[in-house]
């Protein structure tokens, strides 16, 4: 068992995936030489060398442009988008082209691409470096949605990404990027798709995602010790597939569910559970579903502001403390 950082499990997944396939290739703004803006990929260019660690322009378009090409011609790249905000700049590739083409080839032709995007906020990089948007991933037909939480999930799911047949959009929560946690040695490929339950409590459900994870925990704990509420805390983990049957199971047996958001509130992954929640077992709910999410703000720079938008630890104790009684 080795202790690694966020960052270096990222490394790490895309080391083990290109010794193991050929065919698999990596490209983005700086990701070789530079070994990327946040040091998620130092030491793969010397390994891998150029022709399949290629540094790109700045250009997203040509970035995804190539990834999609290259995985229509059979590879499995692995695109980098320096931040998942300028994920709105290559959009239409995304939300057009690779998303559908499996689906407008009737099945003669899979897209097995995995885009890889340093993600949300808590980091002072402002409102269009900081913005949470696996929710705008999340609404578009064909994409896989997946964020981890911990070195070990980062690994293991990254691992599963690359080896899917489908494109998978990959988001790394920027802040989590020093966080150090034990990742099992050797080969380590998770399943997509599939929770975790963090902790077991009785009184409520809270389920969270990515940073807001940790947040979470640290919440439950405080509401354990001080206020006599148990939680159960769900790493959602993936949002397509979303793991449906571990977060019915978890709300039925407290009979109350909190979500925590990074993103902004509207039309936040959160509601959509809400949702399935509600049509699914209603009568089980003992109140009604509590959103913790950030205001439908842009996100600032400024260091009290960026953290009085964000969930907190602090606020998810609040908020659970004054609806639940």
């Amino acid at each position: 068992m080795a202790e690694l950082t966020y960052r270096e499990a990222v490394a790490d997944a895309i080391a083990q995936e290109m010794r193991r396939d050929e065919d698999v290739v990596f490209l983005g703004e700086d990701v070789g030489a530079a070994g990327g803006v946040f040091k998620a990929t130092v030491g793969l260019l010397n390994e891998f060398g150029s022709v399949r660690v290629r540094d790109t322009p700045i250009s997203e378009q040509a970035i995804l442009g190539a990834a999609m090409g290259s995985a229509m011609t059979g590879l499995r790249p692995i695109a980098e988008i320096m931040f998942s905000d300028f994920l709105a700049v290559c959009w239409d590739i995304v939300a057009n082209e690779i998303a559908k083409a499996r689906y407008m080839t009737g099945g003669q032709m899979s897209m097995p691409l995995v885009i890889r995007t340093a993600n949300g906020g808590g980091s002072r990089f402002g409102a269009q470096h900081s913005q949470s948007v696996e929710n705008w991933a999340m609404m578009v037909p064909g994409l896989k949605v997946v964020a981890p939480s911990t070195p070990a999930d980062v690994k293991g799911l990254l691992a599963a990404a690359i080896r899917d047949p489908d494109p998978v959009m990959f988001f790394e929560q920027k802040s989590l990027y020093p966080i150090k946690g034990e990742v099992p040695d050797g080969e380590l490929v998770q399943e997509l798709g599939t929770a975790k339950v963090l902790r077991d409590g009785g009184d409520v459900t809270i389920a969270a995602l990515a940073a807001m994870v940790p947040r979470a925990l640290d919440a439950a704990g405080t509401l354990a010790s001080d206020h006599g509420i148990e939680a159960t805390v769900i790493d959602l983990r993936s949002l397509v597939p979303l793991d449906t049957q571990t977060i019915l199971s978890e709300v039925s047996k407290t009979g109350r569910l909190v979500t925590v958001e990074e993103n902004p509130r509207l039309c936040g992954w959160g509601a959509e559970i809400a949702s399935i929640v509600a049509d699914e077992i209603f009568w089980d709910l003992d109140g009604p579903v509590i959103r913790i999410t950030t205001p439908h703000i842009p996100l600032p720079a400024a260091d009290a502001l960026e953290d009085a938008t964000m969930p907190s630890a602090e606020r998810i104790v609040r908020e659970i403390v004054e609806k639940l009684d």
